[in-house]
């Protein structure tokens, strides 16, 4: 991460090869003034930062599947203008801590939403032709 790089301000999110990431000149010069600090974790652990936070991670070259869990949260009176493939707001049902230890499906995928790069560059061109027009 770059420490307290989430106190610069809004950054400007580009397409950097296959995937949408903040301004790589940005990041450089924000690189100068907040410094690199490398977070170190083993298997189940957890971090938690700012979505505003510069952050990322080199490439797995483990045997292993790199798993995260993203979260994002939002006002509940702040849904999508527009259908597309961000959820609007659905309200959690509240379980007991003891659901987690009970789960027993936890290797099956099915009925699971997960975010698709195909998706992300269908939005991507939709919104691209409406600020054309």
């Amino acid at each position: 991460v770059l420490k307290s790089s989430h106190k610069c301000g809004r950054i400007e999110h580009v397409r950097v090869g296959n995937q949408i990431g903040a301004d790589v000149s940005r990041v450089d010069e924000i690189s100068h003034v907040c410094p690199l600090q490398f977070v170190e974790m083993e298997p189940g652990d957890v971090l938690f930062f700012d979505c505003n936070l510069l952050h990322c991670s080199s490439a797995n070259m483990s045997e292993a599947r790199r798993w995260a869990f993203l979260c994002a949260y939002n006002r509940v009176d702040n849904n999508p203008t527009k259908e597309h493939h961000h959820p609007r707001y659905t309200p959690l049902e509240k379980v007991p801590n003891s659901a987690v230890l009970e789960c027993q499906e936890f290797m099956n995928m099915d009925g699971k939403w997960f975010h698709s790069v195909e998706k992300e560059k269908e939005t991507l061109a939709s919104v691209s032709t409406e600020t054309q027009n």
